[in-house]
């Protein structure tokens, strides 16, 4: 890749960006206490202004590929950051928080259009979900810098134009060909989880697929040879074909220079697997940037789409590379979207009530208790938590108001409510 010098009067807003991605990097790195407001608030409208200077000096468009160096990676990191910090801070409605969202979607999307292992069911939640951050750009209730809104919205826009790609192939298969088609599918995706496992796999457990497939190919241009979509499908089967010959090669004999690589993302995987378990109450949204940045740290390894060995060959192992990126993609996809409007420092409230919520559902679904003395847990566990509020506003450490306080009063009053019908059920019993 040829690297294109930064020109003179861009330098000082590279300058200027690399202090606001070291700050950033440092707040990440503090785990001792929450990200205040007026702080990230500060770096974002300073990067808010040197994002108007760059817009000014390109003429409008920052990402033009022509004038892209050095100084774009830096503004995606910095963009990145301030993305998960405004999630941190609980305020995901509003335009900043999506870019997190957009760079990872598209780099779904892109290993989607590769490996061709998409559904309309996945097509569809990612189509939702790229609506919704479309809103949250449109919706103008935050003032935003108008380069900084066109950012976000070149940004968008390769994602939809990727997405509608996809869903005008997947739409013009015919319904007769739709389970084939899903069948392909699904085969793809045991092989995905084979190809991802931590002690490796051997040829024995890929040589049933390559007969399946077989079976498959022959029904298919017996049956449904001329029906609109079969190319898609076609396409497919000469995919999973191509990929099944190279997980048993690289069974027996992954390229030297893939192993360290396959290791790595078999480790970022299960790190993402384990967070994705436990995220609502570990995870830091800060900390999908590392994993992020690792991902596109490998992808960058890639030569014309391939990843090559010493001498410019295409190594043994590409599916195996490919199935993992792709897995671990779709972990930061669905954790992003899974995230609450809450801040960082509200979430222990919210995840306790989550749950002393999901318990009461519980006694609910399966019987009213005995006493209420068997209530009294749930009764005391809310009264500590309605005795941190101090007239009705939960409070951080710094005697400010974080986001999330509506979603955890309405979590609070209808765990209470939920006690009351229980309380009432039990009294009512007892006159009868």
């Amino acid at each position: 890749m040829t690297v294109i010098p930064i020109p003179p009067q861009e330098l000082p807003v590279l300058e200027n960006l690399i202090t606001v991605r070291h700050k950033l990097s440092a707040l990440k790195k503090d785990r001792e206490s929450s990200p205040r407001s007026d702080v990230i608030m500060e770096l974002y409208h300073e990067t808010e202004k040197q994002v108007e200077t760059l817009a000014s000096l390109r003429s409008g468009d920052i990402w033009d590929p022509n004038f892209r160096n050095r100084l774009n990676d830096v503004l995606d990191d910095v963009m990145s950051l301030l993305s998960l910090f405004f999630m941190s801070l609980g305020r995901n409605r509003e335009s900043p928080a999506v870019y997190a969202h957009l760079v990872t979607v598209e780099r779904y999307l892109e290993q989607l259009t590769q490996m061709g292992i998409y559904t309309d069911t996945i097509l569809v939640e990612i189509e939702e979900r790229v609506a919704d951050v479309e809103s949250i750009i449109n919706s103008g209730h935050e003032e935003v810098a108008s380069s900084f809104l066109d950012l976000l919205r070149k940004k968008l826009l390769r994602s939809k134009h990727a997405l509608n790609e996809l869903l005008a192939a997947i739409r013009d298969i015919s319904p007769e060909l739709k389970p084939v088609h899903n069948g392909l599918v699904a085969i793809r995706r045991e092989l995905a989880t084979i190809a991802s496992r931590p002690a490796g796999f051997s040829s024995n457990d890929i040589i049933p697929f390559q007969e399946k497939l077989r079976q498959i190919d022959k029904d298919f241009h017996h049956h449904h040879a001329n029906l609109p979509g079969r190319a898609v499908v076609e396409g497919l089967l000469e995919q999973l074909y191509e990929e099944t010959h190279d997980l048993i090669a690289s069974s027996e004999n992954i390229s030297i220079e893939l192993i360290p690589l396959a290791d790595r993302l078999k480790e970022i995987k299960a790190q993402l697997e384990r967070v994705a378990f436990t995220h609502r109450w570990t995870l830091r949204e800060t900390d999908l940037y590392t994993f992020q940045l690792q991902l596109q740290e490998i992808e960058k390894l890639r030569v014309d789409g391939k990843f090559k060995d010493t001498e410019g060959n295409v190594a043994e192992g590409q599916t195996v590379i490919n199935f993992l990126l792709r897995g671990s993609y779709r972990l930061i996809t669905k954790m992003l979207s899974e995230n609450v409007p809450v801040a960082e420092a509200l979430m222990p409230v919210h995840n306790q009530l989550s749950t002393v919520r999901r318990c009461l559902v519980e006694v609910t679904k399966y019987g009213k208790p005995d006493s209420p003395r068997d209530l009294y847990p749930y009764q005391m566990k809310l009264a500590s938590i309605d005795n941190m509020r101090v007239n009705g506003i939960f409070y951080d450490e710094d005697n400010n108001i974080p986001e999330g306080q509506a979603i955890c009063t309405a979590l609070l009053n209808e765990c209470y409510d939920i006690l009351h019908d229980l309380i009432s059920a039990i009294d009512d019993d007892k006159t009868v």
